[in-house]
């Protein structure tokens, strides 16, 4: 059984999501400000947390932010509707996916599902806790990647990125399968968010001993991961 922590201000909300959450199978903590918030999601016992933004005491960036460096727990974070701004600064500071609010418990359900699909480990049978792409090397179950060796510092979204391509390494991916694979959502129109996380991560990956990037892009038709 998942364990959900759920973090908001809101305890009548906080206590209708609860009710919903483990009528559907999940146990179910929650707290109602930022910091308390950190604490538990640091602490090891829940598989997902869910994060108001607009919290008191510690916003709900700035409790991702210290999530982040401490534990790689998947997040989703809740974010006022049509608030563009925090999503885009949620997703770059490591969340997995965000939900508008008011959200219907049904819609919270499916994404919480969507992303424990996406983060749990799904490597190949010769070995269950290891993705292999010529030196990059990802772990999808601790959610960390090297390359020759050396540690890469990603953000959430930024994994889930690279660990769809790495699972096509040497094949081109389109946008549209990519945002499904990483986000468990179709690619809205004018949503430039994957070009912006790709080229986080060809920053981070540097370049090939060709001086190419590892990654390359394919205009009008996607992303390819390079493999020796």
């Amino acid at each position: 059984m998942t364990r959900v922590l759920l973090v908001d201000d809101d305890v009548d909300l906080t206590a209708m999501l609860s009710t919903y959450l483990v009528h559907e199978g999940f146990a179910v903590d929650a707290v109602h400000d930022g910091e308390s918030g950190v604490a538990e999601a640091v602490s090891g016992r829940y598989g997902i947390v869910v994060l108001d933004i607009m919290m008191p005491r510690l916003s709900g960036i700035e409790a991702l932010r210290r999530i982040r460096a401490a534990s790689a727990v998947p997040v989703l974070m809740l974010t006022a509707r049509g608030d563009n701004i925090d999503r885009i600064v949620g997703l770059d500071q490591g969340a997995d996916d965000y939900v508008p609010k008011p959200c219907t418990p049904g819609e919270l359900v499916a994404r919480l599902r969507a992303i424990l699909r996406r983060t749990e480990a799904r490597a190949p049978a010769g070995n269950p806790r290891m993705l292999q792409a010529g030196a990059l090397t990802v772990w999808p179950g601790s959610r960390s990647a090297t390359l020759h060796g050396e540690v890469l510092d990603l953000t959430g979204t930024e994994f889930n990125l690279l660990e769809v391509l790495a699972r096509h390494a040497g094949q081109l991916l389109s946008k549209q399968d990519i945002s499904l694979q990483a986000f468990g959502q179709p690619l809205a129109r004018f949503d430039r968010r994957i070009d912006v996380h790709i080229s986080g991560i060809r920053q981070k990956l540097g370049t090939r001993p060709d001086g190419q990037s590892w990654i390359q892009s394919v205009r009008g038709q996607g992303y390819q991961l390079l493999i020796d």
